[in-house]
């Protein structure tokens, strides 16, 4: 009986919009962590602030994608409380990048609220937090 609620709890967090969650999830992993493991190998003594602030993305991604796909309402809390980090970390040097630009030699997956993104990073979270609370309801 339990497993069972936890695969449906599973399958209402990807049903739906979060089955497109879960996909920019994906590509948002794939972007933050290539790029920062290839700056982090290369160049890290340029920016190595933005470099692990671009691998700490990338790994938060990938929890959220995991947590996503696993679903169960402990993933779902889980998801949300990082998803809320995330939108933490993507206003704060967002805003940082703005008022300060001197402080970053090279762009993170954050700066200028992802603008090289498409603005995707500030987008996901606030998408995430909205569909994690609808789950919730559900």
């Amino acid at each position: 009986m339990v497993a069972t609620e936890e695969k449906r709890a599973g399958q209402r967090l990807i049903g739906g919009p979060g089955i497109l969650l879960v996909w920019l999830y994906g590509v948002m992993v794939v972007g933050a962590v290539s790029r920062s493991v290839y700056q982090i190998a290369t160049e890290f003594d340029r920016a190595p602030l933005a470099y692990a602030l671009s691998a700490l993305a990338g790994v938060v991604y990938g929890f959220i994608t995991y947590t996503l796909v696993r679903g169960g309402e402990t993933a779902r809390k889980a998801a949300q409380v990082c998803c809320a980090a995330e939108l933490v970390g993507v206003l704060t040097v967002g805003t940082w990048t703005l008022v300060e630009p001197s402080a970053f030699t090279d762009a993170t997956v954050w700066s200028d609220y992802g603008m090289g993104y498409l603005f995707i990073p500030v987008l996901l979270p606030l998408s995430a937090l909205y569909w994690l609370r609808r789950a919730r309801a559900a």
